[in-house]
């Protein structure tokens, strides 16, 4: 008889395995695979995208495969066409290429998000300025994202004073964060120490984390959001010829910023979650058209004063991701690569397993999904490894034509 602890065995060892990403192009004749969809700046390389691309050998005669990625910024709906003009810029690919960035739409919004996106297209074609048609060919969106740079900068710090008429010595305000760079998920230490020397009173304090959002197209335009605040009277207020020193934390995070429009997100892929954007590594000032859209951080603390005057500081900080320890650029082994390739081929040679199977479908119930999944794994399993296939899922909605992009 099984004991528990087998049977917990058994099953983790059923989820091991590879994760593949597959779309076939709606006439079947293209299929392309992916061993993800997130691809990371190093700062100072970015990951290769390596994949298979299965073709019928019939269906390519003569002409040639072509694959390219292009990084598209998106600053307005497609469907809203002036005069001709579309709200969509494809952008150039220099070395200091844009992470992906979404903004998130107001509730009611239709269609995709403006933003950054990335496309992996692969289609047959004689040359290269031959346009192939969305049956003929396979889109897939992917995400370029950033870890944080190797070095650091100094710890943020600023001090400000205010003077006000008919008093003896100004209002003064000393400010400091605990590091300048945070990853998404942490919580922002400011310590904060004032000294009042004026003949006025300090009400209370607002502590506010805004993101700055500066879109890089023909004319500058910003957004602003404040993704945490805090507001307190715990220790005011504060009188003539006295102090404060006190310490505040705040947490900026997506889940408490859904309902706001126009704040930066990581690219999302269609029914993933993600976070807010990270902030914008900006190496050369003189390519800043090319990132897209530049993403700051910044802290504001700011001293209410009775009788008007407010006393306000600003401390810019870094949100990104952390680089994992010793990760470097990965390049896949020769070894896997024959692996997956080998297992693409027996998929299609089966002939009880479709290229185009549908492997994920939303809304599918847990006992079609784990048919499928089985049926899969038997095929994969014949290459030695186990490659679980997941389907790049078409969202079909009522009275729209899908869209090959859609993830």
């Amino acid at each position: 008889m099984a004991t528990t602890s087998n049977l917990n065995d058994d099953e983790s060892s059923k989820k091991m395995g590879t994760r593949v990403f597959k779309k076939s192009s709606p006439n079947g004749k293209i299929t392309t695979y992916l061993g993800k969809r997130d691809y990371i700046d190093y700062n100072s390389d970015i990951e290769p995208i390596d994949g298979v691309v299965l073709i019928d050998p019939e269906y390519v005669k003569e002409r040639k495969v072509f694959a390219h990625v292009l990084a598209a910024f998106r600053y307005g709906r497609e469907d809203l066409d002036v005069l001709g003009l579309t709200f969509r810029k494809d952008l150039f690919l220099p070395r200091n290429a844009p992470a992906s960035v979404t903004l998130q739409p107001a509730p009611g919004d239709t269609g995709k998000p403006c933003g950054v996106d990335y496309e992996l297209k692969t289609y047959c074609a004689e040359d290269l300025d031959e346009k192939p048609h969305k049956r003929n060919s396979v889109r897939l969106a992917i995400r370029k994202l950033t870890y944080a740079p190797p070095s650091r900068a100094p710890q943020p710090a600023i001090e400000a004073h205010k003077e006000f008429m008919m008093s003896p010595a100004p209002l003064h305000l000393e400010c400091t964060l605990d590091k300048e760079m945070y990853y998404h998920g942490e919580s922002i230490t400011v310590n904060v120490q004032a000294t009042n020397n004026s003949n006025k009173t300090v009400k209370k304090i607002r502590i506010t984390v805004i993101q700055t959002a500066e879109i890089m197209l023909y004319s500058t335009t910003q957004y602003k959001c404040e993704v945490a605040e805090m507001e307190s009277t715990d220790g005011f207020p504060i009188n003539p010829s006295s102090t404060m020193s006190k310490v505040y934390t705040l947490t900026p995070l997506l889940d408490n910023n859904k309902d706001k429009r126009g704040l930066a997100l990581d690219g999302k892929l269609k029914h993933e979650d993600t976070n807010l954007a990270s902030s914008t590594i900006v190496t050369d000032a003189s390519q800043k058209e090319n990132l897209g859209i530049i993403v700051q951080y910044k802290v504001k603390v700011k001293l209410v004063v009775s009788m008007g005057g407010d006393l306000a500081v600003e401390l810019p900080f870094t949100l990104t991701h952390p680089k994992p320890a010793g990760e470097c650029v990965a390049v896949p082994a020769e070894k896997d690569v024959v692996v997956a390739a080998a297992a693409v081929q027996q998929a299609a040679n089966d002939q009880t397993v479709p290229v185009d199977l549908n492997l994920i479908e939303f809304e599918t119930s847990s006992t079609q999904q784990q048919q499928q999944n089985g049926t899969l794994n038997k095929v994969a399993g014949s290459a030695d490894d186990d490659l679980i296939f997941e389907e790049f899922a078409r969202i079909r909605l009522k009275g729209h034509e899908p869209d090959d992009t859609d993830v």
